[in-house]
Parts: structure tokens; sequence; C-alpha cells
């Protein structure tokens, strides 16, 4: 997941589909909000989808793509339950 992630396009993928929310959106929409060409934003979803981080549906003719908000909860929380050797390593925030 993190290798799907070090590459700048599909972050930049990933975070349209966070921000989008469950309701995803369509290959289209995601190339042209962020002006990738069609061929290669193929290529990136499909490397998300492979590594688990985005999921696509069928509605109609169009394929919507979405992250899968549980593998990226899955993620978050192996990274904060085995960072820094299990020990609190973050500053506490204070509101």
């Amino acid at each position: 997941m993190l290798a799907a992630l070090a590459q700048e396009s599909r972050l930049a993928i990933f975070r349209r589909l966070i921000e989008a929310g469950a309701e995803g959106l369509s290959a289209g929409r995601i190339a042209e909000d962020l002006g990738v060409p069609p061929a290669t934003l193929s290529f990136h979803l499909k490397e998300l989808n492979h590594a688990g981080l985005a999921q696509s549906r069928q509605e109609g003719r169009f394929v919507i793509y979405s992250a899968d908000f549980a593998a990226m909860g899955n993620l978050l929380g192996y990274l904060t339950e085995n960072c820094c050797g299990g020990d609190f390593c973050l500053p506490v925030c204070k509101p």
C-alpha cells in the first residue's frame, strides 16, 4: 500500500478519492480534476486497486472509483500501533 502511495500521481488520485467520499468519482471526473491523461489515469487506478486502496463499480456506462476506507483505516491502525516500537512517539496535540 505504501509503495502505491509513494508515486506522486497515485497519491494525488487517492487524495481526490478520499475527498469524494464513499460516493466516489468517475474516471473522467478524476482525469478532469487532476489533469491526468486517461491512459495514465487508468494505469494508476489499476495500481491503487491492486494495492487494495481503491475499488470500482459499474454505474450504467461509467466506472466509478472510490477509496477503500476500511483498508486505509487498517493501514493507519497498523502504522499507529507499530510506530516507534509500540511507544507513543508523537507530541500530544492540545486543543
